[in-house]
């Protein structure tokens, strides 16, 4: 059984900066992608990030250039750096792997 527990999130001004963490308990195979998916209120869910286990990254376009998604050394934390936060990023932060689904953490930007 894995878990993926969030972590990071909480209120920033627009501009600011927030990193958000996704730890595994459990094992769970290094051959399958991390991603970041996030649901904002009355929106569906969307991809935002992506890290293969090749290390290749992909990104929505509303955040390329702006979030950087990366993994630790031993695989088992997934990470999502958020720069430039603007109010359309406020939604629920959930990490996914295979499929299996973190319970999500909050972010709210806003003045």
């Amino acid at each position: 059984q894995v878990q993926l527990v969030e972590s990071g999130g909480g209120l920033v001004q627009p501009g600011g900066s927030l990193k958000l963490s996704c730890e595994e308990h459990g094992v769970m195979s290094a051959n399958y992608a991390r991603a970041w998916y996030r649901q904002a209120p009355g929106k569906q869910r969307e991809f935002v990030a992506r890290v293969k286990p090749d290390g290749t990254t992909s990104y929505a376009d509303s955040v390329k250039g702006r979030f950087t998604i990366s993994r630790n050394a031993a695989g088992n934390t997934s990470y999502l750096q958020m720069n430039e936060l603007k109010p359309e990023d406020t939604a629920i932060y959930r990490c996914q792997v295979f499929n299996n689904w973190g319970q999500g953490t909050q972010v709210t930007v806003s003045s």
